[in-house]
């Protein structure tokens, strides 16, 4: 796959679709690299018409790593972000310098959880390198909204696994615990999927800094009133990781916005919601011809 310095950070990417075409840039969440964006989905994207790149962020996948970069773990657990070496704005201007490094001057941008939050940056600063934009399962920085369950912190704080069986068990333990209730999981897929991130990456680090990024950026909501790019929220009516509120909230920041509610879907992308979420998506880019 090919990389590019943007930002000052060697970025790793990939493609999918005719160049042609209206880019779609997809952001992906916390510690989690580019592959997570399924690429059957990638692909239902790019039949609808779309140039698809999705990238690994800074410190995560194959993307530059930034371990020169101090943060105090124990405190970022505990949920102080003081030490956070740079925040989500500086992601999104990673993501506006991927989109200038690939001559593209505006795309449909599309974030999942963490990339929904970059996605948000992105509209409060760089609204000008925007056609539309989706976030999903996130929330808007606002502490009153976006809880998780217990259990679904747990999970998202468990030690990093050491090989890659463990990877493999860590991958289905995690999509138990905050995945989509109404919708079946695949264990054998969800398994296959933790070993091949943990044989592509290994960033536990990088997951600290991130989170310590989400901690310090502190709250959205003041910025999102003044978006005026079509924008569209979807979210898991079951999500126990940042659960509904926090999708609610942030499509009542931001004018006429669309809100998409998914019944049965918890923290992911199960594939049984692929058609609704890429029709939706498409029907909202749409709305920026």
């Amino acid at each position: 796959m090919p990389q590019l310095t943007a930002n000052g950070i060697s970025l790793e990417y990939d493609t999918f679709g005719d160049p042609g075409r209206p880019a779609l840039l997809l952001v992906m969440g916390l510690g989690a690299q580019m592959t997570l964006w399924d690429e059957e989905f990638c692909q239902l994207l790019a039949d609808k018409g779309f140039h698809v790149i999705r990238f690994d962020n800074r410190d995560i996948g194959l993307s530059q790593a930034l371990d020169d970069l101090p943060v105090d773990a124990p405190a970022v657990l505990a949920g102080d972000g003081s030490s956070a070496p740079y925040k989500l704005s500086d992601m999104a201007a990673d993501a506006a310098a991927l989109l200038t490094e690939l001559g593209i001057d505006r795309a449909h941008v599309v974030g999942a959880s963490m990339g929904g939050m970059i996605v948000q940056e992105l509209l409060i600063r760089h609204a000008d390198r925007l056609l539309s934009a989706c976030s999903i399962m996130s929330t808007t920085g606002d502490p009153a909204v976006g809880h998780s369950t217990p259990e679904a912190m747990a999970a998202l704080q468990a030690p990093a696994p050491q090989t890659a069986e463990e990877a493999g068990e860590a991958s289905v333990k995690a999509a138990k615990a905050i995945g989509s209730p109404g919708f079946p999981l695949d264990e054998d897929k969800a398994r296959a999927r933790g070993i091949a991130a943990f044989e592509r990456s290994r960033r536990p680090m990088g997951f600290l800094r991130q989170f310590a990024a989400i901690i310090a950026s502190g709250d959205r909501t003041e910025g999102l009133r003044t978006v005026k790019v079509p924008t569209l929220v979807i979210h898991g009516e079951g999500d126990p990781l940042l659960n509904v509120s926090g999708g609610k909230a942030t499509a009542a920041a931001i004018p006429d916005s669309r809100l998409l509610i998914i019944p049965g879907m918890g923290h992911d992308l199960p594939p049984g919601a692929w058609p609704e979420i890429v029709d939706a998506i498409a029907d909202n880019a749409a709305r920026a011809v």
